[in-house]
């Protein structure tokens, strides 16, 4: 019995320990209007003012390629607002794929391309628009290049 006490007080100090570490993002199951995506290619992290804000991951399913865009919870405890935009890019990240955008969003899906034929990157950025623009002082982070 005293054993059992022991082990139930150390998973009770363990668990908040464990939730507090910071870790890689994990996306949501899946984006609207599709049941089922794997991740391709590597995660990218898109840096602000010397802190990761958010990871980019680019995913396949239902016919279609899409951008997830995760903003890490160290940088939502330390802003109180940022905007931030997913999309898939082809032509080498030069075409932009109906981007998905959002204020304070915590996890975003862009929406599905038709791209899987072409070489495709996940892409996502701060700002508020359809393409990040460097000089409006965007920050933009690609995937690499899925084929």
């Amino acid at each position: 019995m005293r054993v059992l006490a022991k082990i139930a007080t150390a998973a009770a100090i363990a668990v908040p320990m464990l939730v507090a570490i910071p870790g890689a993002a994990n996306a949501a199951a899946s984006p609207s209007g599709c049941s089922s995506v794997t991740q391709i290619g590597s995660t990218a992290y898109l840096n602000v003012g010397g802190q990761t804000m958010a990871s980019v991951k680019q995913y396949k399913g239902c016919g279609k390629n899409y951008s997830y865009l995760y903003v890490w919870e160290g940088y939502r405890n330390t802003h109180s607002s940022w905007d931030v935009c997913t999309a898939i890019v082809t032509n080498g990240g030069h075409d932009v794929q109906d981007p998905r955008c959002g204020h304070n969003s915590v996890e975003l899906w862009s929406f599905g391309a038709a791209t899987l034929a072409e070489c495709t990157q996940g892409l996502g950025w701060t700002g508020y628009g359809p393409i990040p623009y460097p000089s409006d002082g965007d920050i933009a982070v690609k995937t690499d290049v899925r084929c």
